[in-house]
């Protein structure tokens, strides 16, 4: 193995729920050195964001090229691919850091990363509640508005099956 190459280990084996959406990845492995600017087209991250990215420790070991530039891997593009979509839950970057600390020491952090990932998780749910909660107010008040102006509301056709809170009649002539 070369000083530029990472060691493959079942850490990197994503489950088929985080499988890349697309239709794989834009080279396949081996052929897969990637430019700063080519991961920043691809994942939608600007450059300096990769480069803050790496500098916090947030991404892993990025390979270089003879010249010092960047390469990234298929790898690479994966493990932003999970950033991001732990970007989205709101976890902060102070513990998606951590978390990539925990997956660069090895399998001994697993039950360190499955609580953190736990506790990520019923964050999510805690806003999913408070996002169903804030559509059901908006479907009642919609609802009322209609019924004001004869109009059918479009969010009726595909939300039907949420009924308005307690505290949306409270606030039904606003």
């Amino acid at each position: 193995m070369t000083q530029t190459e990472r060691p493959r280990t079942p850490e990197h084996d994503r489950p088929a729920q985080c499988a890349d959406t697309r239709s794989g990845h834009p080279r396949p492995d081996g052929q897969d050195r990637y430019t700063i600017s080519e991961v920043a087209a691809l994942s939608g991250l600007s450059a300096h964001t990769l480069r803050w990215y790496e500098r916090i420790g947030l991404m892993p070991h990025v390979d270089r090229s003879h010249t010092g530039q960047r390469r990234f891997s298929n790898r690479d593009l994966d493990w932003l691919e999970l950033v991001g979509k732990l970007r989205l839950t709101g976890m902060p970057v102070a513990d998606m850091v951590r978390y990539a600390e925990m997956v660069r020491q090895g399998e001994q952090t697993f039950a360190e990363r499955q609580a953190l990932l736990e506790a990520t998780r019923k964050d999510v749910l805690e806003r999913i509640a408070e996002l169903h909660d804030t559509l059901a107010v908006l479907d009642y008040k919609i609802d009322h508005y209609s019924r004001k102006t004869g109009d059918l509301p479009a969010t009726r056709a595909v939300q039907s099956h949420i009924t308005p809170t307690p505290s949306a009649h409270t606030t039904a002539n606003a």
